[in-house]
């Protein structure tokens, strides 16, 4: 703790510059039907995917033709985020409407896997290594697991009220870890327990709101409320933490992790949004770009073949990110350790 807490007085005495070289190559696309354009997902077939929160759809991209095609879902379903399986189906949260749904796209077709008594608003969905679903429900207060074989359900409870399990990875060892964000705590689910684990963050004040996990199972996760990117090694139970470069006001929220192991963070304090770099292995910050549309990059998905990331802005855009070889050195003064 004492380590922590000389860590976060330094970083926060500290004022980090970041360069003025370009660090990542920014395309955006606007879409035409609006909607709440969010939390895009790259299909095997590299189309993308993504939701249309208030606009009660789901759309692909093609990044070849730079063509769109919509697909209606039902009104007052409000999908929250989208995955796409191996066969090519896109399971979706109804998170307004207390189901999780599977489109086909050959034919628009929607099967619906309703959410069991007191579970009304999946969230966030994401792949364990058997291909079933793990999944949020932000203010059902617990974390689900979907087998997509047989459809089975169950859930495990969040021990703190109101903790509100929002983003959620996988972890090498196929083990769940969630941001509460109405807390300051991470949350994960042991093989065999019936409820989550809860780990607390050093800072009160912090509220975890997306987080990625790297190769060796550190836990990298962004203090919406805060302005700190945290790390938390499970295996030692240690956390360190760098205060973003927009400071505490900073609002990071949308993250994705690269295969050269650097975080990209969105800082939502401002409009347009900034996407800044973190180098996980040097531990430093390696430079930003703004994004050019208004609105909000709420989520990220990062393409290991294209080597790019997507994301929505919740204005009414598409966008994909590829990094620069600008972004492979340090590019940004810091006392971070």
């Amino acid at each position: 703790m004492k380590s922590f807490l000389l860590t976060s007085l330094l970083l926060l005495s500290s004022i980090s510059v970041l360069a003025d070289e370009p660090v990542l190559h920014i395309n955006e696309y606007a879409v035409e039907w609006q909607g709440v354009p969010r939390d895009p997902y790259v299909a095997p077939d590299q189309s993308v995917w993504f939701c249309g929160q208030a606009g009660n759809y789901l759309a692909r991209f093609d990044p070849a033709s730079k063509s769109f095609k919509r697909f209606d879902i039902p009104d007052g379903t409000h999908p929250h985020n989208l995955i796409v399986d191996q066969q090519g189906m896109v399971w979706f949260a109804g998170n307004r409407a207390a189901y999780i749904g599977i489109l086909d796209p050959k034919d628009g077709s929607i099967k619906k896997i309703a959410m069991p008594s007191g579970v009304t608003d999946p969230h966030t969905l994401v792949f364990d290594q058997q291909g079933d679903i793990w999944f949020t429900a932000q203010h059902s207060n617990v974390v689900g697991h979907l087998n997509t074989s047989n459809h089975a359900l169950q859930i495990f409870p969040v021990p703190t009220p109101k903790a509100r399990p929002y983003g959620i990875k996988m972890a090498p060892d196929n083990r769940p870890w969630i941001a509460l964000l109405g807390t300051n705590k991470l949350g994960t689910v042991d093989q065999g327990a019936d409820k989550v684990r809860e780990v607390v963050l050093p800072r009160e004040g912090a509220r975890p709101r997306r987080l990625e996990i790297t190769d060796d199972g550190s836990i990298w996760t962004v203090d919406y409320a805060e302005g700190h990117l945290v790390r938390y090694q499970p295996k030692t139970k240690v956390f360190s933490s760098w205060l973003m470069p927009g400071g505490e006001d900073s609002k990071p929220y949308g993250t994705a992790l690269d295969s050269n192991a650097r975080l990209w963070i969105a800082e939502t304090n401002t409009y347009p949004n900034r996407i800044v770099g973190f180098d996980t292995k040097t531990e430093r910050f390696i430079g930003s770009e703004q994004v050019k549309a208004d609105g909000t990059v709420r989520h990220m998905y990062f393409d290991p073949k294209q080597k790019q990331f997507w994301f929505g802005i919740d204005s009414g855009a598409l966008a994909s990110a590829k990094p620069t070889d600008e972004a492979t050195a340090p590019k940004v003064k810091s006392s971070a350790p």
